[in-house]
């Protein structure tokens, strides 16, 4: 199985004042295609911090992240952005939708950020058929509950096609129903779609549904990191 992200000996170190206060701790990490991984942890142990840049939406203070085996830490932020747009999906607990734009409306902006300006049309009705949103298409956020919104965000992330879906906790603002509804999408996303997810959570009941679970504690994994 191809290694798509992988993380070597990833340090990350925040300052606070004159104090240096480190939230990864020489952090290595293997992800290949099609998995579905889990990261649990106490609240301050580094796992936003750690999706943040397996993302390149920060960089580490040392070590090296690899997405498709191109090395992206010391890279330029235009090419990170380049390479994010191409091949990295987010999906994260505040569900960041556009309140005046439609469910359509949300999807067809995302195609044309990520440089698709001619968007497909056929290709956003078949995702929020996807997402149990066929009958919704011209509802506005506020007009969702917050499992359809969520689903909505998911399908942002997935429009155009990702590579990898990154999730920070996407089922933080849910209630327990909506939860099960949004992590079984994710599950399917996978299984059926084989799209590899990293998800970041606390909750044990969600981290059921990846394949591999991973476990950190003071920025370090501590549980076997196998692939």
């Amino acid at each position: 199985m191809k290694t798509i992200l992988q993380a070597i000996n990833l340090t990350k170190t925040f300052k606070s004042g004159k104090i240096k206060v480190p939230a990864l701790r020489g952090l290595s990490l293997k992800v290949n295609e099609e998995e579905f991984i889990a990261i649990m942890g106490p609240s301050g142990c580094g796992k936003s911090t750690l999706l943040h840049l397996l993302g390149g939406l920060a960089t580490p203070t040392g070590g090296q992240v690899l997405i498709d085996g191109e090395e992206i830490s010391t890279s330029k932020d235009s090419v990170r952005t380049d390479i994010r747009r191409r091949k990295i999906g987010f999906v994260f607990q505040r569900f960041n939708l556009l309140p005046t734009l439609s469910a359509m409306a949300n999807l067809r902006i995302a195609q044309e950020i990520h440089g698709n300006s001619n968007s497909n049309q056929e290709d956003i009705h078949k995702i929020l058929r996807l997402l149990g949103l066929g009958e919704k298409i011209h509802h506005k956020p506020s007009e969702l509950s917050g499992g359809e919104q969520q689903r909505l965000a998911i399908g942002r992330a997935i429009i155009n096609k990702p590579s990898i879906l990154l999730a920070d906790e996407p089922t933080g603002n849910l209630d327990s129903y909506s939860s099960k509804t949004v992590l079984n999408m994710m599950q399917e996303l996978n299984q059926t779609f084989s799209q590899t997810i990293l998800m970041i959570t606390h909750n044990p009941e969600a981290a059921t549904v990846a394949n591999r679970v991973i476990e950190m504690r003071d920025g370090k994994i501590i549980s076997p990191n196998t692939t």
